[in-house]
């Protein structure tokens, strides 16, 4: 290692030659080019910054919000997407080395040519969406109370490579019944948060934010919202989340909805749990170098994904694909359209390196396993057939004493609620019914 001196000698070389070389481009005229060169720096800077969408200061207080992404940012991802680099074609046939490149320059050249942001901008808009600070982070949700005052609140949280975008299709259904095929006694107050680092939630600048620590934000805004009496539902990370509040029993929070899998393996299982056992392992000898890279180095994965558009896409297409109920292709199960209006949320955030960090903070903290243990607090579970891995009943039974809603779905994956949302909100209903009252 060099010591301090030869440090500081190095430094003043670099300062001298710098200033040297200014002093000659201004003997030779060179000013002009230097100039010119410090306008394009500038300028590039400038561009960068236009195209970045900046978030009110969140408070304490329950802060109305809309989403209003600058029209530069749009642009500057159009110009990106038409500069996209690509590397040759796959050597196989299917998805076994990724995104097949076909596939991966129609996706992208939709998102230039035809994709409009400013179409899913106004349906989000469309619900009433706010920010509040929790623990020293701004935390984005969409609340939509239900005309029906004796609604149920719960509380909805997502995971990576979702979003908030995963429950728009059944806010509505949920709180409102009567207008689509429920009952008034169905309804929901919805909740459905950003978990910080992701959407328009603050990025958090400092460690610590793992599951447990959001499962106590969000037992911090129920009530602030006013809510006495709530469930939790979760799936992905959100599971995670839901499994936290579960164990921490919050005062308020009468039940939950989430997946379950044993802390350990059977040691001669029946067929059912052999093939949730061997899901399990497909997906951690095949599916999971992702989780890998971005519950180790987060920040090194941040850099490719927040410049390039289309490495942003491709990181999350290729989970839609493997992990929702399809016939080979993510467009089986959910438009092109869907797709992209969840990526698109990743890249005018710029959340690649923060949502990766959620990985990062639950890897160091021991809560990356599938298990969430044993859980007192009453639970349910719909297990939808393309799920990650498939529990038998007699795992939940065993983890979970107050056990009191359990059913197998015929179709649907890892993203219920955005590929199922019918199912998933007559899942809801029928879960929590006997949680009223």
């Amino acid at each position: 290692m060099k010591n301090d001196l030869e440090h500081r000698a190095e430094v003043a070389m670099l300062l001298t030659s710098r200033r040297n070389f200014i002093r000659a481009a201004v003997a030779t005229g060179g000013a002009g080019i230097l100039s010119a060169e410090l306008a394009v720096l500038t300028a590039r800077v400038s561009a960068d910054t236009a195209a970045q969408m900046v978030l009110p200061a969140a408070t304490k207080d329950v802060t109305p919000f809309k989403v209003s992404v600058p029209q530069s940012a749009i642009d500057d991802l159009k110009r990106r997407l038409a500069s996209t680099r690509w590397p040759e074609r796959e050597t196989v046939g299917d998805w076994s080395q990724g995104v097949p490149l076909q596939k991966a320059q129609a996706l992208v050249a939709y998102w230039r040519d035809k994709y409009d942001w400013r179409r899913f901008e106004a349906r989000i808009n469309a619900f009433p969406q706010y920010r509040t600070q929790i623990d020293g982070v701004g935390i984005h949700f969409i609340h939509v109370r239900s005309p029906q005052q004796n609604a149920l609140p719960i509380i909805l949280t997502h995971g990576w490579p979702g979003s908030i975008v995963e429950f728009m299709e059944v806010i509505r259904p949920l709180s409102d019944p009567t207008r689509y095929g429920g009952r008034a006694e169905d309804a929901f107050h919805v909740v459905v948060p950003s978990l910080p680092g992701f959407g328009f939630s603050d990025k958090p600048v400092e460690t610590g934010w793992d599951v447990n620590r959001i499962a106590r934000a969000w037992a911090t805004l129920m009530p602030r919202l006013g809510y006495e009496r709530w469930v939790a539902q979760g799936g992905d990370w959100g599971a995670g989340v839901t499994h936290a509040l579960a164990h921490q029993r919050p005062q308020g929070l009468i039940a939950a909805h989430v997946n379950v899998f044993p802390e350990k393996l059977p040691e001669n299982p029946t067929p059912a749990e052999r093939k949730a056992i061997d899901r399990a392992a497909l997906f951690t000898n095949d599916q999971s170098g992702y989780f890998r890279e971005q519950g180790t180095r987060p920040q090194t994965i941040g850099y490719p994904l927040a410049d390039s558009a289309a490495g942003q896409a491709l990181w999350i297409y290729e989970k839609f694909q493997a992990w929702t109920d399809n016939h080979g292709n993510p467009e089986d199960e959910l438009s092109v359209d869907a797709i992209l209006d969840d990526i698109s949320l990743y890249w005018f955030t710029d959340s690649a390196a923060s949502s990766a960090r959620i990985y990062w903070e639950n890897t160091r903290a021991g809560f990356a396993g599938f298990s969430g243990g044993r859980i007192e607090l009453p639970m349910a579970a719909s297990v939808f057939p393309h799920e990650i891995f498939n529990p038998p009943k007699a795992w939940a039974q065993a983890l979970w004493p107050n056990l009191f809603y359990w059913n197998e779905v015929d179709r649907g994956g890892h993203f219920a609620a955005f590929e199922q949302p019918k199912l998933f909100t007559e899942e809801l209903r029928k879960a929590f019914s006997s949680r009223r009252g």
